[in-house]
């Protein structure tokens, strides 16, 4: 890496950003689902060290449904989906995702963020009500998040 800018343009990029995260020195990026980059494909990735953008994989994206953030290399997602908030966690070498904890709608509300601090998850929303979420020391799959 150099000190300086460069402009990376492709034709598989839209200007619909509605999240991004830096993972295995790739930036991936997802684009609004109202506007796919192709009717199958809702995110792509920058590779740096070629300079190019490919779509990325399905694996991946099937799963980002919302706010993500890394954590020792592992992608995890606030998943906003069937009327329920979950932290998920990406398990590469499966290629699935699976449910960290459910977060009570008493804790925060929406809209959120996601922030990574050494192993802890910062989960942000309105009015900077926060939860904390060790994932250092995850037991269970799919607990209960209570708020701090």
């Amino acid at each position: 890496m150099t000190n300086c800018w460069t402009s990376q343009t492709d034709p598989k990029i839209v200007s619909e950003i509605k999240h991004s995260v830096v993972l295995d020195r790739n930036i991936y990026v997802r684009c609004t689902s109202k506007y796919p980059v192709t009717p199958h494909v809702s995110a792509v990735v920058y590779k740096p060290s070629s300079g190019t953008w490919q779509y990325a994989d399905d694996d991946m994206v099937s799963g980002w449904r919302g706010p993500v953030v890394v954590v020792d290399g592992t992608l995890y997602v606030l998943d906003q989906s069937l009327g329920r908030t979950r932290l998920m966690m990406s398990l590469k070498e499966r290629r699935e995702w699976i449910p960290v904890g459910r977060l009570l709608p008493s804790n925060a509300r929406p809209p959120f963020q996601l922030v990574a601090v050494g192993k802890s998850i910062f989960i942000v929303g309105r009015v900077l009500s926060t939860v904390v979420v060790d994932v250092g020391d995850l037991g269970n799959e799919d607990q209960m998040i209570v708020g701090s």
